[in-house]
């Protein structure tokens, strides 16, 4: 019986190792593609057989270069929305966990509700609204779709139903106000689920490409994957320098996750426990 249990064990683990380097060969490859210069990019080998850093250079250095600032877009309306986010969704769930008030219900399942409409469907209204509004190629015009989401709201009403009302009441004895006990004693306990909240939000909003597409149609407002696509024309790919700015702008995501990998787990797991 021992044997069976460690040979199945064994045999899971080549599966899933397998399939981790399946996964992440492609990654793998983009680095080492970041290396090699156009003539090298479509060659059938892996490694690059003379590895510069010519392309980290010219999207970096470069005077010419759009790079640095189509970074600097990304992150500003990363960190703006993710900031955002945390702060509406965490008083939107507190809200709908620990007040009661009339159709709290209700407004909780057309938040819920709003998961279903595809994005697609909701960009000719905001298109609209960015057009009435003038906020075409500003950071605003990219952000305010991102503001609040209906998920995080979700998310932080699950776990904010776990702490215990008396918990809350003691502290309203003692004399603590509202916003001292959303503060100072809710939020340090929902902790797992604003890392969650925050990598995921961070992540779709780093990524995102359709609508900062349509509303910014200037290069210095464009985001990353937006830049990145703009190496692509009809005279050609600038393969090597798409992967180069593809590695640059995963380094940012990667260092989040290492950072609170532990953070999402247990909020993963956590996630949808009481409610």
């Amino acid at each position: 019986m021992m044997v069976e249990k460690r040979v199945g064990v064994t045999l899971a683990y080549v599966i899933l190792a397998t399939l981790s380097l399946v996964m992440v060969f492609p990654f793998f490859w983009m680095l080492l593609s970041s290396f090699k210069d156009a003539s090298q990019i479509f060659e059938t080998r892996v490694f690059p057989t003379r590895p510069t850093l010519d392309n980290y250079r010219l999207i970096l250095l470069d005077g010419h270069s759009r790079f640095p600032r189509w970074f600097l877009n990304s992150a500003v309306v990363a960190v703006c929305t993710t900031a955002s986010v945390l702060f509406f969704d965490s008083l939107l769930g507190y809200t709908l966990s620990k007040f009661s008030f009339p159709g709290k219900k209700i407004i909780f399942l057309l938040i819920i509700s709003t998961l279903m409409i595809p994005t697609e469907m909701l960009v000719i209204p905001w298109y609209a609204l960015s057009r009435a509004m003038k906020w075409g190629n500003t950071y605003w015009g990219v952000m305010f779709p991102g503001m609040i989401s209906a998920f995080g709201v979700f998310l932080m009403r699950q776990f904010m139903s776990t702490i215990p009302n008396d918990l809350l009441d003691a502290a309203r004895i003692d004399g603590m106000g509202e916003l001292s006990i959303f503060v100072k004693i809710v939020m340090p306990l929902v902790t797992p689920a604003l890392a969650t909240l925050a990598i995921f939000n961070f992540i779709g909003n780093w990524n995102a490409f359709l609508w900062p597409l349509i509303v910014a149609s200037k290069p210095r407002m464009f985001t990353l994957p937006v830049g990145l696509a703009n190496f692509s024309g009809e005279a050609g790919s600038d393969w090597h320098l798409i992967m180069t700015g593809a590695t640059v702008a995963m380094a940012p995501l990667i260092a989040l996750f290492l950072v609170f990998q532990k953070q999402i787990v247990r909020g993963i797991a956590m996630t949808g426990l009481k409610g």
